[in-house]
């Protein structure tokens, strides 16, 4: 399984969370709010991009993550990248999810996960 089937099929485990393609890219959402963007790169590379409103500054320090384009990384989004081959940090990814989730989902919903 491939690192970005690894974190959808983590993503949509959350509460009320799906799978959704607008502009032809995956992204999973918390009823109509998106909470993770996972992406191909150019020569089979991955990102994933997430709200990090406590870990986004520490985020921002590792070599491959950039704030979001469009204004998003304003509003705390940040976008890791990987190339073809590279190690993903699953489990670090895994936390980023959560907190992405917790950042988005309503507050009853996000809750449920706990801290």
């Amino acid at each position: 399984m491939s690192a970005l089937d690894t974190l959808l099929a983590h993503a949509l485990t959350y509460p009320e969370a799906w799978e959704d393609h607008p502009w032809g890219e995956t992204v999973v959402k918390v009823r109509q709010k998106i909470f993770v963007f996972l992406g191909r790169e150019a020569g089979e590379g991955c990102h994933v991009t997430v709200k990090l409103p406590r870990s986004g500054p520490f985020a921002l320090d590792m070599p491959n993550v950039a704030a979001t384009g469009y204004g998003l990384g304003r509003a705390g989004w940040v976008t890791a990248k990987f190339a073809a081959g590279e190690d993903v940090p699953l489990d670090l990814l895994r936390g980023w999810v959560k907190e992405s989730y917790q950042a988005v989902a309503p507050k009853k919903l996000a809750t449920l996960l706990g801290a």
